[in-house]
Order: C-alpha cells, then sequence, then structure tokens
C-alpha cells in the first residue's frame, strides 16, 4: 500500500465505458441530546438526540479504472494512498475511514469492479470542527461504492454500517448521531435504544425553518479538536457514577424533547433559550467540553442579543450555534468577530445521502 500526496491520475488508465458517480453527505447541527447516544448511555437508559442538517457537505467521487488499483485522495488531509483491488486492507491511521468502507463493502458480497477505481474526498468543513464531517465523509463513501458494486442499501443500512466501521472495527470513541443524521438529513428527533436506533423526521413548517435561518448564527472558533479525551472522560465520569454527569446527560435527553416540541410548534424564541439550557446541561458532563474562549463567547453573545447558544459537538473547539432576537443579530455577530471568531449564515438542507452519474 503506497501514501503519497495529491497527485493526478493519469488519464489512460481510467475505464471511460463504466460511469462517474459522485455522491454528497451532510454536515449538521446537534441542538439537544449529544452525550446520549455515546455508549453505555443509550445501552442502560437511553439517548435522544435533535439535530438538523445543513447545507454544508461531505462530498465523493468515484471514477473507475482498468488497471486494478484502487486509490484513495483526500482534499483535506493532502493525501492518497493506492492499493489493488485484491489487496488485504492495512489499517495504519492513513485514510482509515474510507479504506474500511470499501473493504466492508468488498466482503458484502458486491460485485467489486476488477478495474480498480479512484476515489477522491473533500469536505465543506474541516475535520473535529463539530459538524459531524467525519461521520459524513464515511456515510457518503459507503453509498459510492455500494452502488458502484450493485450492493443497494437503506438509510438506516447504511448509518449502522458507518457506526459499526469507525466505533466497532477502527475502535474510534464517539456516539452514534452523526452517521444517522448525514444517511437521513433534514430535522430529526433520534432515539437510541438499548437495540436499535429510530429515527423520527419532524414535519417543521417551512415558516419555522426560515425563521430559524433568519435568527440564527454558526460561528467557528477557528480551532478544530480531537473529541477522543473528551469522550473518554465524559463516559468515564458517567460509568462512576459522577453526580455532575448524571445530571447534565439526563437533562440533556430531557431537553431534546422539550426542543422538539418547541421546534413543531414553530416557537423559535422559546427554543432558542433552550438552547442555552441544553448549553448549561452539556457542560457538567465533562471538564474539557468548554474551553474559556468558548465561554466567553457565549456569555458576550448572551448580553447582546442572543436568547441562546452552545457548541454543536463533542466541544473543546468547533463550532458554535446562537439563536438571536434578529435585531440584534448584526450586534452579537460583530461581538463575536471581534472576539476572533469566523460566522457563517446558516441554511438547512433536507435532502441525506445522495448518489448520482457525473460527468467523465
Amino acid at each position: 500500500m503506497t501514501v503519497e500526496g495529491i497527485v493526478p491520475t493519469d488519464p489512460s488508465v481510467l475505464d471511460a465505458t463504466r460511469p462517474v458517480l459522485r455522491a454528497r453527505a451532510p454536515l449538521r447541527i446537534s441542538f439537544a441530546g449529544g452525550g446520549t447516544d455515546v455508549s453505555p448511555f443509550p445501552e442502560r437508559e437511553g439517548g435522544a438526540v435533535l439535530s438538523a442538517t445543513i447545507s454544508s457537505f461531505a462530498y465523493a467521487t468515484l471514477r473507475p479504472r482498468r488497471d486494478g488499483r484502487i486509490t484513495v485522495q483526500s482534499l483535506d488531509f493532502g493525501t492518497s494512498i493506492g492499493f489493488d483491488v485484491d489487496d488485504p486492507v492495512e489499517y495504519d491511521g492513513e485514510l482509515d475511514l474510507p479504506k474500511a468502507a470499501i473493504a466492508r463493502i468488498r466482503d458484502m458480497g458486491g460485485a467489486m469492479p476488477t478495474g480498480g477505481f479512484d476515489l477522491f474526498l473533500h469536505t465543506q468543513a474541516p475535520p473535529g470542527s463539530g459538524l459531524g464531517s467525519s461521520s459524513a465523509v464515511m456515510v457518503a463513501v459507503i453509498d459510492l461504492v455500494a452502488q458502484h458494486c450493485g450492493v443497494d442499501l437503506t438509510p438506516y443500512e447504511i448509518a449502522e454500517l458507518a457506526y459499526r466501521l469507525e466505533r466497532e472495527d477502527l475502535a474510534i470513541p464517539g456516539g452514534s448521531q452523526d452517521q444517522y443524521a448525514a444517511s437521513f438529513g433534514g430535522f430529526n428527533y433520534i432515539e437510541f435504544r438499548p437495540d436499535q436506533v429510530i429515527v423520527n423526521p419532524l414535519r417543521v413548517r417551512d415558516a419555522t425553518v426560515h425563521e430559524l435561518e433568519h435568527n440564527m448564527l454558526l460561528a467557528f472558533t477557528g480551532r478544530t479538536r480531537v473529541s477522543d479525551h473528551i469522550i473518554a472522560d465524559q463516559r468515564s465520569r458517567y460509568e462512576t457514577g459522577n453526580a455532575d454527569a448524571l445530571e447534565g446527560l439526563r437533562a440533556q435527553k430531557e431537553l431534546a424533547e422539550l426542543m422538539k416540541v418547541a421546534l413543531v410548534r414553530g416557537e423559535v424564541d422559546h427554543f432558542g433559550r433552550l438552547l442555552g439550557q441544553a448549553w448549561a446541561e452539556k457542560r457538567k458532563m465533562s471538564s474539557r467540553i468548554s474551553t474559556p474562549l468558548i465561554d466567553d463567547a457565549v456569555t458576550a453573545a448572551l448580553g447582546c442579543g442572543a436568547l441562546g447558544g452552545k457548541v454543536t459537538g463533542a466541544g473543546g473547539g468547533g463550532h458554535l450555534i446562537f439563536v438571536c432576537e434578529f435585531e440584534r443579530k448584526h450586534v452579537v455577530a460583530d461581538t463575536l468577530l471581534e472576539m476572533g471568531l469566523s460566522l457563517s449564515e446558516i441554511t438547512f438542507s433536507k435532502d441525506g445521502v445522495t448518489t448520482w452519474r457525473g460527468q467523465h
């Protein structure tokens, strides 16, 4: 198996008789319940997460080859790997997520074409940004390679496979909300039961979606993070019966339900205030979730017109979301910019992972 930077493929090895396929899977913002999807909480008490996908995506392109090679190129990491179609896959820290997806689908009995393919990956948010980008990449790759190999997977099967590959095969710490959000898309109330996950799509009125987009801000701290140590600390505190962690996790689950009700009823201001409560409870789960910058940003935003705000993701960096009084949204934005955060408007995406034929 070879590792190198991004190098264009020699056109002479490409197979123009087979279609180029492209896929995209949406990133997500998590409103409440994050952490209740992380084992062992869902097995013992059942978890619930309220989330929505946004119009930022993980993209993948598959271009067939004729020479029996598979290459995976990641624009995000600036690297690529290559191996023969029949080679055993080695997990060595180099693009292990897409390698795992390719190996599993190959072993599922799909008709893996002997000619091989190039897989090109890029994402509209950096890894560790708190928007579920790693799982979105995994979901996009699974759907893309499965369709190339003639394997038809449902959204549940795609999400479950992505979860097993990430958490079990590769032993990457984390929960399961991101895989289901990327696979299904839209506004979802996701229940994590001991023996299954149930995705409940929400019928949120267009007016409510427009109002949220009108009143929300997405703020990037400029710092990505590896969430492993945060998740390990949260799990340890839960398993040892830490009172704050227990209270925070159980309150997250309750707030996911309350925020779901506010969302489907169109009560955007109430939803925003509950978002602030979700952050207060999330901070109890681990002392590593917040940072001085995050605390200062939330405090400053609340002081000048935000109804509520929180980290979206495990914490320690990444993105924050805020629901504002619209007439004060520009003041909140100016304040956060002065603190060194970068801002984006939010638009929501209704669709989950999507695959289509591209151009050669």
